[in-house]
């Protein structure tokens, strides 16, 4: 599985992300996770947006933030998550679970995907 391997360089940043969540998506499936929702929005401006949120095997619903990296020399995915776009994907989360009945264990991971595949970083941060 190679990153982007049909994308050529002239392509739209939206086209690069959407292959990106295309192959952690994929990655993610492979792990056993199943996909609830792509794309998330809160309405309105400044709000959040969730790339994934996916169903592990045991119940637990986890907000995914998908990274693209050509490298991981300026501290990697993870990395390039700060509080501010935490706090922008908490809010997301939480406006997300109040359409939920029943609140689930939950948490936050991060997938870097890079051009040697997937890295990815479970519990990569909480909601504060």
């Amino acid at each position: 599985m190679g990153f982007l391997p049909n994308i050529t360089k002239q392509a739209s940043t939206k086209k690069i992300g959407d292959a990106a969540e295309d192959e952690a998506l994929l990655f993610l499936q492979q792990q056993g996770l199943r996909l609830v929702c792509r794309n998330y929005r809160t309405p309105g401006r400044g709000g959040g947006e969730i790339d994934l949120i996916v169903r592990d095997r045991d119940g637990t619903l986890v907000f995914v933030e998908v990274r693209r990296r050509k490298s991981s020399s300026h501290g990697g995915a993870a990395a390039s998550v700060g509080r501010t776009k935490q706090a922008r994907i908490v809010l997301a989360a939480r406006h997300y679970l109040l359409r939920v009945r029943t609140l689930p264990p939950c948490r936050f991971d991060v997938i870097e995907v890079t051009l040697e595949g997937c890295h990815w970083l479970p519990a990569a941060f909480d909601a504060q």
